[in-house]
């Protein structure tokens, strides 16, 4: 049976579709179905787009050891948040000079061990932390991370728990610099899925600003931006095409910066890796809360704790294809565990078919990114989200 109005989304030929089917039906859900084809695409869209940039692949999105044996192969360097990250990569034969140590909030023992590894580029947003750097890792490259205003462009915002204020900044790479390590660069993220690009504009500028003042006041001369990830995958709600952030990012560059951009990285995660993953769920029960109620509940096996926790506040909205067709109404979409927080969609009300099943499939698209990797390992008993490979055509 084909798909009914929920009909295929843009992004999923009726090939691939046929070809997810066939691969996955006769295999136990919750599971994830990846197309590694696919994130190498992105990435080489990627890298032809920003070719003065360098790619910095955010391991937590999916770490997964094929996505990360494939693009360690095409020279990727990788964004590393732990040392358990850090020894995945590893294996995969990557240099250290290929990779950052970007989380900002890290224990004194794991800045120790990448350093023993050899990692030598580090984040930094605090003093204490900047401290801990120059003694467990000195004469380390630093770039520090700056809050970022706007982030309510984004489905999923990053602000508040990361970062500081420009102000601040400017006095961590001073103190960098007094502490024996090399004040490197600045950092930000405007918030991931972020469908606003003018927030790259005001993030950029106040970059720039950072720039100017260490070069004028303290003759500290930075040398990189680290831009962090926001580029969108495809959910439920359109973005603009890839080109125009590509185009708009590089004027605002430009227009701050002349002929002299610096060094500039990108971290992606969501945007390589969320469009090649389907994940395939079963229709667990559906049921009423009263003879008169109005609203289905739909519960799958699948929720917030086994792979849809970027459900939480119905930040992040996937597209969802049933094969059920005729006269559809509005449910509540909710998970399998005895959580009452297990609801992934109430206000927002996805509308499946009347004819919808207990046992039938649904197949949530572009969930490649933060769905294994936010799996909880046992919650009520359930074991952490499968995933699988889709054989290469």
């Amino acid at each position: 049976m084909e798909p009914n109005t929920f009909s295929l989304p843009e992004h999923v030929s009726p090939e691939m579709w046929k070809r997810i089917k066939t691969f996955a039906e006769n295999k136990e859900t919750p599971f994830l179905v990846l197309d590694i084809d696919d994130i190498r695409r992105k990435y080489d869209q990627l890298v032809n787009g920003f070719d003065y940039a360098n790619v910095y692949y955010a391991v937590k999105a999916n770490p997964a050891d094929e996505i990360i044996s494939m693009l360690a192969e095409q020279g990727s360097n990788f964004d590393i948040a732990s040392t358990y990250e850090l020894d995945k990569v590893l294996k995969y034969d990557v240099a250290p000079e290929r990779m950052s140590f970007g989380n900002t909030i890290k224990k004194r023992a794991d800045i120790a061990y990448f350093h023993e590894k050899g990692v030598s580029l580090y984040a930094t947003d605090s003093e204490a932390d900047l401290r801990n750097i120059a003694e467990y890792a000195p004469g380390s490259r630093i770039y520090i991370r700056v809050l970022t205003e706007g982030s309510e462009g984004a489905d999923w915002p990053l602000s508040r728990k990361f970062g500081c204020n420009p102000e601040m900044a400017v006095e961590l790479a001073v103190l960098a610099r007094d502490l024996g390590l090399e004040p490197y660069g600045v950092s930000f993220h405007v918030g991931s899925q972020q469908r606003d690009i003018d927030v790259w504009d005001g993030a950029i500028a106040k970059v720039k600003v950072i720039f100017e003042r260490l070069k004028n006041e303290f003759d500290i001369a930075l040398k990189m931006i680290n831009m962090g990830g926001g580029f969108p995958a495809t959910y439920l709600y359109k973005t603009n095409e890839f080109d125009v952030y590509v185009e708009e990012i590089t004027r605002f560059l430009k227009e701050d910066f002349g002929d002299e951009i610096p060094e500039i990285i990108l971290e992606p995660g969501r945007s390589l890796v969320a469009d090649a993953g389907v994940l395939v769920s079963d229709v667990v029960l559906i049921s009423r809360k009263s003879a008169t109620a109005l609203e289905r509940w739909v519960y799958t096996d699948v929720g917030l704790f086994n792979g849809l926790i970027e459900t939480m506040g119905e930040s992040i909205k996937y597209q969802i294809i049933t094969e059920r067709s005729g006269e559809a109404e509005g449910v509540i979409l909710a998970g399998p565990t005895c959580d009452s927080l297990d609801i992934m969609y109430e206000s927002h009300k996805y509308e499946l078919p009347l004819s919808l099943e207990i046992g039938d499939r649904l197949y949530w698209t572009s969930t490649g990114a933060y769905t294994t990797s936010y799996s909880s390992v046992e919650f009520n008993g359930f074991p952490p989200l499968k995933y699988y490979v889709l054989p290469a055509e």
